[in-house]
């Protein structure tokens, strides 16, 4: 989430596992998904910041407090101990050939905007990466601004341009005395799909007392369509009520549904969410929806509708979160068996310290979608490599102007700061493909190298999943066809951290992440993976040149000295099979003061 925000986390705990596992109880009902308005991704002239430009947007996860330690009488102890923190070889550090461009920076998050939107938004950390590819075009939207570029040359097509006015909401802040408050937006996703040649975009937003710029009571997820293959054209803007959408078990809304994970099917367009209530900022459940991806496209008629599960809990002692949908590659296969089969994955460390386990789901006959939905959700656990709460990291030093400033006594009356760590995450998954029959997935994890400090590296699994019986039988299954990790063997403390895979329809694979430690500043970086023979060495391919020096980890805006850094990246393929990244760095261009953070975008041939 990217507003300034407090808050507290409860969850349930497994205490007891039984095989096969199917979700207890879970509920499923409707929602209407309202057409919203027509938009075109615009571009201008960018503003200049006036004044001390103090305002930010404290961006603080409410799901990065996932998963804690939960509630008393039903904790058990972590499966595997804590002296059992995994140790990986490490990987060489190559060069390689690549194909590369600076994507999104911070200065364009805060200056972009044109006509009443000029000046209007805030300073926000993370950026948290969203990225489609296809059609010739590389579609990047980030907390919360947008571009398109040509997939041939980087050259910049479209933006960038404010989320806010994309999805033609009031701006962020009108900088006015007072000041007037916009929608809260945040955490966007995007994902192109080559069966029906458009772009999808996601977005969580709140609203906002226009006076106060506290949350009111009503949020929607946006969800934007692209008419045609073309995203410098039109899109079709609909939007998901989302304000009453939680599992009375963990208490009322209104609430909102929190970092949106996406993926597709040939018959379906599937979000999950983590509600959380909006007053309280506590758990309220996770939310799957599916939408029929034909009413999307399409347009308003017919209606378009929304089957919402929810309730999904385990023997009573167990709350699922962030379970992430799988999304297919251009030329890939889908799942057609089942009347049509969406599956997607989750991670089982509900203590916050160490877990060997991960949670396999199948939603089947989504082709119902299209006519009266009748749809079957199932999940198993399944075995793995062991991966748990990674540590944040320390970075290169280097120039900090921000700091600087700050050390200077403007805002006066506070305490000292140092060189910020940079913020690691949690050990959620982060996306899932599934190529070649199988479903490649990855996340943060601690770990040990041979030499140094325990450190945050990369865990990946290639599952091989399975789906047997019918209707309310359905029973979903998964074995581990290959794992291992990513992380950079030296005596220093040195990260790799926040990885996504993408694979191409042949099963061809590239994890992406960023890397930062004692000898390197916030980089982009990946590493080639074989279904059979694991990763390749790692490549730098985009370079930070100075330390993450942003706003969110300094005691004047509310810091602990652990910055911010993006909840997720991306990782995709096109049509010819190339898989482009999207990561977080810190580039050498320019900033305004508040923070200095960038993206870069790489293409590889796998």
């Amino acid at each position: 989430m990217t507003g300034s925000r407090i808050f507290s986390v409860v969850l349930l705990c497994v205490v007891a596992m039984s095989s096969p596992a199917v979700a207890q109880r879970p509920q499923s009902s409707t929602s209407g998904v309202s057409f919203v308005r027509t938009a075109i991704i615009k571009g201008g002239e960018m503003a200049s910041v006036t004044g001390t430009d103090f305002d930010v947007a404290q961006g603080l996860s409410v799901d990065s407090n996932f998963p804690k330690p939960q509630l008393s009488g039903t904790v058990s102890p972590a499966r595997v101990p804590a002296d059992h923190v995994p140790v990986a070889a490490g990987n060489e550090i190559v060069s390689s050939t690549f194909f590369g461009f600076l994507g999104l920076t911070h200065r364009d998050q805060r200056l972009s905007g044109t006509g009443v939107y000029t000046n209007t938004q805030f300073n926000i950390e993370p950026p948290d990466q969203g990225l489609a590819v296809g059609s010739g075009f590389v579609v990047e939207p980030v907390n919360d601004v947008i571009a398109v570029y040509s997939a041939t040359d980087g050259a910049l097509k479209a933006g960038p341009e404010p989320l806010n006015q994309f999805f033609g909401l009031a701006p962020a802040i009108v900088r006015s005395t007072p000041p007037i408050f916009g929608p809260d937006l945040s955490d966007p996703r995007a994902y192109f799909d080559s069966d029906t040649g458009h772009f999808f975009i996601t977005e969580v937003e709140i609203d906002r007392d226009p006076s106060t710029g506290a949350l009111a009571s009503v949020s929607q997820i946006f969800i934007a369509v692209s008419q045609t293959n073309d995203p410098t054209g039109s899109w079709n803007i609909f939007k998901l009520d989302v304000s009453n959408d939680g599992d009375s078990i963990f208490g009322a809304c209104p609430c909102f549904g929190d970092q949106p994970l996406i993926g597709a099917d040939k018959n379906g367009f599937y979000i999950n969410t983590n509600a959380f209530s909006i007053s309280a900022l506590t758990f309220r459940g996770t939310q799957i929806y599916a939408i029929s991806k034909h009413a999307l496209v399409t347009g308003t008629p017919p209606a378009v509708t929304a089957v919402r599960f929810h309730n999904l809990i385990f023997d009573n002692i167990f709350a699922f979160f962030s379970i992430q949908p799988a999304a297919v590659p251009p030329g890939g296969s889908f799942e057609t068996g089942n009347g049509g089969t969406e599956y997607f994955v989750s991670s089982l460390d509900v203590t916050g310290t160490l877990a060997d386990r991960l949670a396999v789901w199948a939603l089947t006959n989504t082709s119902s979608l299209d006519t009266t939905p009748d749809l079957h959700l199932s999940f198993q656990f399944t075995s793995t490599e062991v991966y748990g709460q990674p540590p944040s990291a320390q970075q290169k030093p280097g120039p900090t102007p921000q700091l600087d400033v700050l050390a200077t006594g403007f805002p006066p009356g506070t305490s000292q700061n140092h060189l910020e760590l940079v913020d690691t995450g949690d050990d959620r998954v982060r996306q899932v493909v599934f190529a070649d029959g199988k479903l490649w997935t990855g996340l943060n994890t601690v770990l040990k190298t041979r030499e140094g400090p325990v450190r945050t590296g990369a865990a990946w699994f290639i599952l091989s999943p399975s789906v047997s019986g019918s209707g309310e039988s359905t029973q979903v299954g998964a074995v581990v066809a290959n794992q291992g990790y990513v992380a950079i063997n030296s005596p220093n403390q040195n990260n790799v951290m926040y990885p996504s895979i993408g694979v191409n329809s042949s099963g061809k694979a590239v994890i992406a992440f960023s890397v930062v430690g004692k000898d390197f500043f916030p980089s982009a970086a990946y590493a080639t993976l074989d279904a059979v023979n694991g990763t390749s060495p790692i490549v730098i391919s985009g370079p930070g040149a100075f330390p993450e020096d942003g706003f969110s980890g300094y005691v004047q805006f509310g810091g602990f000295r652990v910055a911010r850094w993006g909840d997720y990246s991306a990782a995709v393929a096109d049509e010819d099979g190339n898989i482009w990244m999207g990561n977080e760095m810190i580039p050498d261009a320019p900033r305004v003061i508040r923070a200095n953070w960038g993206t870069f975008i790489t293409k590889v041939s796998p």
